[in-house]
């Protein structure tokens, strides 16, 4: 296991330099200048060279590019054009409220998507299944951003129950939780409904049950366990997701995570914010598809075999 652990790190360093030579390159070629957007478009010329020979903008794609991986690798990510603040203080800020976003949306879709996975399997062409697979079907095809604004047009407008936006409260955290794990819950319980039908067809699930077993423990002890690969996957998968794909979420409820900060960075052509917020998503996404296949080991002893 622990030369597995030591070989998924190592593996880590090229993905996470191609991460950043895409991210470095796509914000290098699109149009428009830092120096102008910070000093304004009618500044004089020579205040605009002036700044972007401070800010470094002068030097070849490839020297800009080396500065940038030489800094990443010592933690210093430079400063924000924006706020002249280190990057790493502003993610680090910021990124508190993207976990704790993402965390509560996974908890909502795993303690709803499962159980509605597991009855659906158990019970299998029933109204119950039938109604939850279609509302998982919508669940999984609705938009994010129209769900947010819907959410907010009904229980804020309307009702007047939850504050449209914000941070701080558990009030403010409902709603931009809801939004982003509704389509999650159901990938979660499409794939659990789908894994444990494989399972409760095999024949040591008939003999559990010949044995006189309660439907409860063959379900919980036997059948769950063995159908838990697939579901864990997605899982991680998804939680990987949220952390990096809440953008517009945060955004439409005003959300300080680093998804909305990525956002505003993107339009003031602010480099520094961009390079070290995607390559903090990278890093983290990475560290959780990692903790999958260590948690594989755990759950299925023969996977954990492999490794010995």
């Amino acid at each position: 296991m622990y030369k597995y652990i030591f070989r998924r790190i190592l593996l880590l360093i090229p993905v996470l330099l191609g991460v950043s030579f895409v991210v470095f390159s796509i914000m290098y070629f699109t149009p428009g200048d830092p120096a102008k957007l910070i000093l304004g478009e009618r500044a004089p010329a020579d205040e605009v060279q002036a700044l972007r020979e401070q800010m470094g903008l002068d030097k070849p794609y490839i020297v800009r590019f080396f500065n940038f991986l030489k800094g990443a690798v010592t933690g210093d990510l430079g400063r924000s054009y924006s706020t002249k603040r280190p990057v790493t203080e502003e993610l680090f800020a910021r990124f508190p409220a993207t976990l704790q976003l993402a965390a509560a949306a996974i908890v909502i879709a795993v303690c709803l998507g499962i159980p509605i996975g597991i009855i659906s399997a158990t019970k299998q062409y029933s109204a119950f299944d039938m109604i939850f697979m279609v509302l998982a079907l919508v669940g999984v095809s609705m938009p994010n951003f129209w769900q947010g604004l819907m959410m907010v047009l009904l229980f804020s407008i309307v009702l007047g129950w939850l504050p449209s936006s914000g941070y701080g409260t558990f009030a403010h955290l409902i709603m931009p939780a809801l939004t982003i794990g509704t389509s999650t819950m159901a990938l979660i319980a499409r794939m659990t409904r789908s894994s444990m039908l494989e399972v409760v067809r095999q024949d040591y699930i008939r003999t559990a049950r010949a044995k006189g077993l309660s439907e409860l423990v063959v379900i919980n002890r036997h059948a769950l366990k063995n159908a838990l690969i697939p579901i864990v996957t997605v899982i991680g998968l998804q939680f990987g997701n949220l952390l990096g794909g809440a953008v517009l979420t945060e955004t439409i409820f005003a959300w300080p995570g680093v998804g909305r900060l990525m956002v505003d960075s993107i339009r003031q052509k602010d480099f520094p914010m961009v390079q070290g917020g995607v390559l903090l998503l990278a890093i983290t996404f990475s560290i959780v598809n990692l903790a999958v296949d260590i948690l594989y080991a755990y759950i299925d002893p023969r996977i954990k075999a492999q490794y010995k």
